[in-house]
């Protein structure tokens, strides 16, 4: 019997092997052309067009993805099911252009709706609000984003990682500013 269990453990372990090695490239190129989409998205919205997009930086953990119009922020947290991915787009003022939700494991019917519910329009919108000017956060704690009825915690932590995503822009921002401002200097 233990044969058996063993050999059908073997079989199973390669064939796991097998399919992850081939299906890693696909998955590969799938996130990537979401990440784009996604950096479209939260970017140009609705508009469509093109965008030039530079090579990433990383800053504190965060990715930034500098464009022609914006910056787009990749931003992780824990929400109440596990990790929530934002994906965060700021004008050169700090505005919110856009956002789009990369991968989540909340609630369904719940934690999930936080895809539409702070978009324009939505009863949480936070489109065009600068978290540099007001630190975005729900009623429940002092703010004035409406949290997903019966998901606060999912609300509280999409907020948290708005709110880092823009520190990480704005630290990006200004350390890109004062690098431009020493050069300015040592030219002169």
């Amino acid at each position: 019997m233990a044969l058996v269990l063993t050999a059908i453990s073997v079989v199973a372990g390669g064939a796991l092997a097998y399919v992850n090695k081939v299906t890693e490239g696909p998955i590969a190129e799938i996130n990537a052309k979401n990440l784009q989409d996604g950096i479209k998205k939260v970017i140009l919205g609705n508009q469509g067009g093109d965008l030039q997009v530079e090579e990433p930086v990383e800053v504190d953990g965060y990715t930034l993805y500098k464009t022609d119009r914006g910056t787009a922020v990749k931003a992780v947290t824990n929400g109440f099911g596990g990790p929530l991915e934002v994906l965060v787009g700021f004008d050169d003022a700090g505005n919110i252009l856009g956002y789009t939700i990369l991968a989540t494991v909340e609630t369904p019917g719940l934690g999930v709706k936080a895809d539409t519910w702070f978009q324009k329009g939505g009863k949480g919108d936070i489109i065009g609000k600068n978290p540099g000017q007001k630190e975005l956060l729900v009623t429940k704690d002092g703010g004035d984003i409406d949290a997903i009825t019966a998901s606060t915690i999912t609300s509280r932590a999409f907020l948290n990682a708005v709110n880092q995503a823009y520190k990480a822009f704005k630290g990006n921002s200004d350390a890109m500013t004062g690098a431009s401002a020493q050069a300015g200097k040592s030219n002169q």
